[in-house]
């Protein structure tokens, strides 16, 4: 999951942003389109719902300010003329160009094999069109583009899922090769400009490391030697430089030790002799110069560290408070170092910080946005699951799952409890389920609104209910219960509404945020700012639906994924390669923001590659994916570290809430236990 940043891609330099809401109603925007809207027709209905997964155009509301979903019937005359032309149309198609099965399978001596000429026109309005490797065979580009028969719905053969995948992996490289043709070694990537920025002298791999662990596990061999070669030769962190903890962290920290596994345990990079300690010390050099960050009087780590000198920097904005997702979502990286470097100094400052939060006593396990690394102390009373909120309750749950230390589990069901008791809200007219979010705190009226961001949850709930096994399994497991059936049918509902904030829009694409309607009056379930309607490549959405296929099985997950994946080719496509953030999904053409985040490599199109990738690629019982998709391994600390802490008894309750902690309240951790030599 990626946390909401300033700009397109984070800058270290300048404040923080102050105003998540109102700040991209004002950004610069670039007007270009490779594509048109053209909904899929037909309806494909899931086991738990009745509502058309495939619409044939999208729903406006009656006001030009805002987009909603609408229930429409539809006439059964016209429905069976447009099967009869469909059925016609497939036939045509396939009497040219031949079936899917002619398409050729991946060879990684391949990889630049790639016809940038056949990505869509910006008239084309075939959703078919997804960029493939160029063929020799008979039938040429158009025979590429075809390749994947809409006579396959649904699609229910493992074949087409394969071939699907190789749809993934071509965008990764219409991507990749962009960005080695425009920008290669820089730190941010503008795919419609043709440019590229630094967010240090010498660059911080932003891109390039952020996508190892992708090439590894898509056996682009090409691509990953280019990449490996530079992290040899030419990436440095001996660098006087600001950078954002948290982001650098999971980022740049989180993807040299997903390479340094990979290499490793999988052997999935087959370059120099040497490529797994290169990660590895990359890491490790990286991990010492962010330690600084730790040395806050609270022991929080600080918003920023300079690089060079190892020094933590408060945040310039919100008064110097940090954001409690960026101060707890740290220890999957830093537990996994300790480990492999045998160094209990990663763990213990990691840890702590999950400690000082702790130590505050959220209401219901719910934790106010914005704390202080000098006090340890909340900033304010908002509650939310979306921006500045959400990784940490994550990392609750896959702090437990990668070392199975119990207290991170009581913590985690706890604040699900006051997940489910304070947040989570049904829409009208249509009862989606949605997470909202509390402005003024708990026991305050609530906000309808709900970022993209918060559509990591239905993954993670099922995470949390299974451990990672298939929902067939744990229910013969005696850990199954009504709190496990519970989770279950509250992780389907919401993966529906992280859905419809797709099938609802003119692009099919979902926006930054959206408002679930509430009112008894309403028609539209799902509103849309105009200011909230850009879309930044996200992954939350195609992660849950990956973890709800994976636990599952059921396919309706991976035709959601499908159609999403078709949107993103069809309108984030960039002429001469690469694919751009936009403006708005509201309208066709979506207008191009001109930048192509990192996580798109890391996070949007390796999850899209896991969905259509068979059930045994990366077992959830063997790893856990930190927060940029990055897989590390799950491991037993004990035969290193004896590590825990205890939590603090919880006060009586006090008549008056209040912002901050009970005076003399101690915020310190000791590790039961010494590092075994």
């Amino acid at each position: 999951m990626a946390f909401s940043i300033p700009r397109n891609v984070p800058s270290f330099t300048n404040p923080q942003r102050q105003n998540e809401d109102s700040y991209w109603a004002s950004s610069g925007s670039v007007h270009k389109s490779t594509g048109v809207q053209n909904r899929i027709g037909g309806i494909f209905k899931s086991a738990t719902s009745d509502l058309p997964l495939y619409k044939d155009k999208p729903y406006y509301s009656s006001t030009a300010s805002t987009y909603g979903y609408r229930r429409r019937k539809r006439d059964m005359f016209l429905r069976k003329r447009v099967a009869i032309l469909a059925i016609i149309i497939i036939g045509a198609v396939y009497w040219f160009f031949g079936p899917a099965s002619n398409v050729d399978s991946y060879n990684s001596n391949d990889d630049d094999d790639i016809d940038y000429s056949s990505l869509p026109p910006a008239s084309s309005d075939d959703d078919s069109q997804i960029p493939v490797r160029k063929k020799e065979s008979a039938g040429g580009i158009a025979g590429g583009w075809f390749a994947d028969s809409k006579a396959k719905k649904p699609a229910t053969s493992e074949k087409v899922w394969l071939e699907r995948r190789e749809r993934v992996k071509d965008a990764f490289l219409l991507s990749w090769d962009a960005y080695r043709t425009y920008a290669w070694g820089f730190d941010e990537f503008h795919p419609v400009s043709r440019t590229g920025k630094q967010m240090a002298s010498k660059g911080l791999g932003w891109i390039i490391i952020d996508a190892l662990d992708t090439m590894m596990l898509m056996g682009l061999t090409k691509p990953l030697a280019q990449a490996r070669e530079w992290v040899q030769t030419t990436l440095t962190y001996d660098q006087d430089q600001e950078v954002n903890t948290f982001e650098t962290t999971i980022r740049m920290l989180g993807g040299l030790l997903s390479a340094h596994y990979l290499a490793t345990v999988h052997k999935l990079d087959p370059g120099v002799k040497r490529e797994a300690d290169l990660y590895l010390e990359k890491a490790a050099d990286l991990a010492d110069r962010l330690l600084g960050a730790y040395n806050s009087d609270s022991g929080l780590p600080y918003a920023s560290v300079n690089l060079k000198t190892s020094k933590g920097i408060e945040s310039h904005a919100d008064g110097g408070a940090s954001s409690t997702a960026e101060t707890s979502t740290l220890q999957l990286e830093m537990k996994y170092l300790s480990k492999l470097m045998g160094e209990k100094v990663y763990w213990q400052r990691s840890e702590k910080a999950i400690k000082v939060i702790d130590d505050n006593h959220p209401t219901d396990g719910l934790v106010p946005i914005f704390i202080y690394a000098t006090t340890g102390k909340f900033r304010g009373r908002e509650v939310r699951l979306g921006s500045r909120g959400d990784s940490y309750y994550e990392y609750l749950l896959k702090q437990f799952l990668q070392t199975g230390e119990e207290i991170y589990a009581e913590m985690y069901h706890e604040a699900m409890a006051g997940i489910k008791k304070h947040l989570v809200k049904k829409s009208h007219p249509s009862g989606f389920t949605f997470i909202a979010e509390l402005p003024m705190g708990v026991g305050t009226t609530i906000s309808p609104k709900m970022d993209h961001l918060v559509c990591f949850m239905p993954g993670n709930i099922l995470l949390g209910a299974t451990n990672g096994t298939t929902v067939a399994e744990a229910k013969k497991l005696p850990t199954w219960g009504p709190r496990e059936e519970e989770d279950l049918k509250l992780s389907i509902e919401l993966m529906r509404s992280c859905y419809e904030m797709y099938n609802v829009t003119a692009t099919g694409l979902a926006p930054e945020i959206a408002f679930f309607n509430m009112d008894e009056s309403g028609h539209d379930d799902i509103v849309i700012k105009p200011q909230d309607a850009h879309n930044l490549q996200r992954p939350e959405t195609v992660e849950s639906l990956f973890l709800m296929w994976r636990m599952t099985g059921d396919d309706i997950y991976r035709e959601w994924g499908w159609k999403i994946f078709k949107a993103f080719m069809k309108h984030t496509a960039v002429e001469g390669g690469g694919f751009t953030s936009l403006n708005s999904v509201l309208s066709v053409p979506a207008g191009q923001r001109d930048n192509m985040e990192s996580f798109w490599l890391a996070e949007t199109l390796k999850y899209f590659y896991l969905l259509f990738s068979p059930n045994d690629l990366l077992p959830l019982t063997e790893v856990v994916f930190n927060t940029e998709a990055h897989p590390l391994p799950k491991f037993n600390p004990s035969p290193l570290f004896k590590t825990g802490w205890q939590r603090m008894k919880k006060p009586a309750p006090m008549k008056e809430l209040k912002d901050h902690e009970p005076e003399g309240r101690s915020h310190g951790l000791e590790m039961k236990g010494q590092h075994e030599e």
